[in-house]
């Protein structure tokens, strides 16, 4: 027990002896691996034109490969836009196609007239399905920024200014008007020069 105990002492010093010339190693290591500082080399304008011409046929190179992916990122997103803008308008196309089909076989007015409401109530869910709002014009103070006057007309009952038919609705997309509403304007009660040349 005793030799042991001397043994195991022994050991620990050698071990404690060691570990300071370990230590002193590593040092001497980490200072062979740090380069020494080099003293600044001067350029020639030869080498230093050299350098820029360089750099700059890198920036070429670099602005080129980025032209190039954003004309592949920009095309990109265009197919990716009208794949999702198209989807919606898959079943209203199905639709037409069978109301073809029908009005081709049947002689059955009723039968086609719901058919054409059922592709009409589709493309609404099409255009909802896109943010999409319809909006109609007939009855409302005629706006420029909303509404497309194609004529206007004299009537008693229609107060100036104030759509008295629509040709087509028009469409929003958010607050941006995408289509104005094609519509005629009332110009009011028919003057009295009006009525001399009647």
């Amino acid at each position: 027990m005793k030799d042991d105990k001397k043994k195991k002492a022994a050991v620990e010093q050698e071990v404690q002896e060691e570990q300071p010339a370990v230590e002193e190693k590593t040092a001497e290591q980490k200072e062979e691996q740090q380069p020494a500082p080099q003293e600044e080399k001067k350029l020639t304008p030869q080498e230093e034109l050299a350098a820029l011409q360089e750099k700059y046929v890198y920036l070429q190179a670099e602005y080129q490969n980025y032209r190039k992916r954003m004309v592949k990122e920009l095309a990109d997103a265009r197919r990716y836009a009208i794949e999702d803008t198209v989807q919606p308008f898959f079943a209203v196309y199905d639709f037409l196609s069978m109301a073809e089909t029908a009005a081709a076989q049947s002689d059955n007015i009723e039968a086609i007239r719901q058919g054409l409401m059922m592709i009409i109530a589709q493309y609404r869910k099409a255009f909802e399905e896109l943010s999409l709002t319809p909006f109609d014009a007939k009855g409302v103070q005629f706006d420029p920024m909303l509404h497309d006057a194609v004529a206007h007309e004299s009537s008693t009952e229609i107060p100036e200014g104030i759509v008295s038919k629509q040709w087509n609705c028009g469409f929003k997309l958010g607050d941006k008007v995408l289509r104005p509403a094609r519509v005629v304007v009332s110009s009011g009660a028919p003057k009295e020069e009006d009525k001399k040349e009647e």
